[in-house]
């Protein structure tokens, strides 16, 4: 069956030499290891850009990216390539963590940062944020949260905070009425986290495959399945960005499907997903 458009063109133009560019392009500026297997994925995500610029082929697009000095085109690459699934309250076992170890710990500092470093469209910080109101009450404002990804795309809507209502579903009693509003006429079945809590969450857009070395020392880091996309060293240089940039005794939660088997690295083992820098 033939693809409209140009969409067959695009199509036609994924072989094996452009698959390979676009791997290399995305494992050198993101830290993206798209191993082969990928291709329909590739083609799926960038044969549309091809067709809103009017290009014959991916072949083009990939001279398109290149040759533009202003990385917008580099940066719409990203935003297409990119995963962005994420829940409320996602793998809970690190939000019990949180809520039971982590925050009461922290709670008597006069302040302290945590980082969800790849935040997708939000649903990780405001699950931090929201935890953390409901154990430091009064002492909230000692935290300052940063969220960070790569994707423009993802952080535009995690700054909307607008998600469909279902989205609600499984989180604690009394959450949804103290940190959302529900839409009305054209955003009814739509939620929109309330701009108090909105306001609480420093929003950035930051590539983990560059120097991160200007942020502040953070108590946690949430790096939570976003590893998985990344070959063996590139998992090695970032972890040991993140044992830098976490203070004495800080945490590293990552995600339940990945791992630091084979991963040289100074942090100790807590539990699984969970790892802490020396206190010493």
């Amino acid at each position: 069956m033939k693809q409209p458009g140009g969409m067959q063109g695009a199509a036609a133009g994924l072989g094996e030499r452009e698959f390979r560019e676009v791997r290399e392009l995305a494992r050198r500026t993101f830290g993206l290891d798209l191993k082969p297997g990928k291709e329909a994925l590739v083609h799926a995500r960038l044969a549309r850009r091809v067709q809103e610029l009017g290009l014959g082929s991916i072949a083009e697009y990939i001279e398109a990216v290149k040759a533009d000095r202003t990385g917008l085109e580099l940066e719409r690459l990203i935003n297409a390539l990119a995963t962005n699934h994420t829940s409320f309250l996602r793998e809970p076992q690190h939000f019990a963590l949180l809520r039971e170890r982590i925050l009461p710990e922290l709670a008597p500092r006069a302040s302290f940062w945590i980082w969800s470093a790849g935040c997708s469209t939000g649903e990780e910080p405001y699950s931090i944020l929201f935890t953390a109101a409901e154990r430091l009450g009064a002492r909230l404002g000692a935290m300052r949260l940063l969220a960070t990804d790569i994707s423009t795309r993802a952080l535009e809507k995690a700054q909307a905070a607008i998600y469909p209502a279902e989205r609600l579903q499984g989180l604690p009693p009394g959450w949804p009425q103290k940190y959302f509003q529900r839409g009305t006429g054209r955003w009814e079945g739509s939620v929109r986290v309330k701009p108090e809590w909105r306001a609480r969450v420093d929003f950035r857009r930051l590539n983990l495959m560059e120097d991160f070395s200007f942020l502040p020392r953070m108590a946690v880091i949430f790096c939570r399945n976003v590893m998985i996309y990344f070959d063996k060293a590139t998992q090695e240089r970032l972890v040991r960005r993140f044992e830098d940039r976490l203070e004495p005794g800080g945490w590293l939660l990552i995600g339940h499907s990945e791992g630091l088997m084979g991963v040289r690295h100074g942090l100790e083992y807590v539990m699984p997903a969970v790892y802490r820098k020396p206190a010493a």
